[in-house]
C-alpha cells in the first residue's frame, strides 16, 4: 500500500545478505536488544520498518531497500520475537537522523518508471523460463517441485516475484532492487533463468546418459 508522503522517517533493520522485494514474506527472529526496541516502538505505530541489506564483505549498507510491515508477531518468554513480515515499496535512504539505540533514516519512496510499454511479452518469456528451470530441477533433483498457484501475472509483480527467489546471489537480487526500469529487470531474470535452465538442461542430458548406461 502506498504513503501518500514522499519522504519519511522509517525505523532500518540492515540484515546481511538478505534483499526484501515488495509483494515478498520476510519471517525474521528479533532477539538483539536494540531490535526489540524498534519492534515494540513501530508495534504501536504503523507496523513499517526498512530493510536495508549488509555487504557481507565490505560491511557497508545498501542505500536502497524496501518497507516491511508486520502481518503478525509472537513474544517468546525471554522477550524475544518471531515476527512476519511483507516486503511493501521500496526506498532510498537521504540521511540518517538517528544511529541509536536503532537507526532512523529520513527515505523517499521509489517506483520503476512507467514507459508505456507493453512487457507481456516480457513476462510471458519470463514465466516460461521459470516454468523450465523448475521442470528440470525436479528431474534433476527426483523431487515434486511446483510454481504457486497464484504466481504473479502482471510484469512489476512478477519481476519482483522472481527476483526475490533468486537464492544465494545477494548482490545480483540488489541490483535487480535498484533498478527503476521494469523491462530492464524483466531482461535480466530472462539471462539469469536462461543461463540457469541451459546448465540444468545440460546436467539433466548427463544425468540420462549415466543412467541409461547404468541400465545397460
Amino acid at each position: 500500500m502506498a504513503s501518500s508522503v514522499a519522504i519519511r522517517e522509517l525505523p532500518i533493520f540492515p540484515l546481511p545478505e538478505v534483499v526484501l522485494f515488495p509483494g515478498r514474506p520476510l519471517p525474521l527472529h528479533i532477539f538483539e536488544y536494540r531490535y526489540r526496541m524498534m519492534m515494540n516502538t513501530i508495534l504501536e505505530d504503523d507496523r513499517r520498518f526498512g530493510v536495508l541489506m549488509i555487504d557481507p564483505s565490505t560491511g557497508e549498507i545498501s542505500d536502497v531497500g524496501c518497507c516491511a510491515e508486520v502481518l503478525r508477531y509472537q513474544r517468546l518468554p525471554d522477550d524475544r520475537m518471531k515476527v512476519l513480515t511483507l516486503g511493501q515499496q521500496r526506498f532510498r535512504v537521504l540521511e540518517y537522523v538517528r544511529e541509536k539505540p536503532y537507526r532512523v533514516g529520513l527515505v523517499e519512496w521509489i517506483d520503476d518508471k512507467y514507459t508505456g510499454q507493453d512487457l507481456h511479452g516480457l513476462a510471458k518469456e519470463v514465466d516460461r523460463l521459470l516454468h523450465d528451470v523448475v521442470n528440470l530441477s525436479a528431474k534433476l533433483t527426483d523431487q515434486n517441485l511446483e510454481l504457486p498457484d497464484d504466481l504473479p501475472v502482471l510484469p512489476v509483480e512478477l519481476s519482483y516475484w522472481v527476483a526475490g527467489n533468486l537464492y544465494g546471489v545477494a548482490s545480483e537480487q540488489q541490483s535487480l532492487l535498484e533498478l527503476q526500469d521494469t523491462a530492464e529487470r524483466l531482461q535480466r531474470e530472462a539471462e539469469i533463468l536462461m543461463s540457469t535452465r541451459n546448465h540444468l538442461a545440460a546436467r539433466t542430458a548427463l544425468k540420462d546418459v549415466l543412467g541409461t548406461e547404468g541400465e545397460e
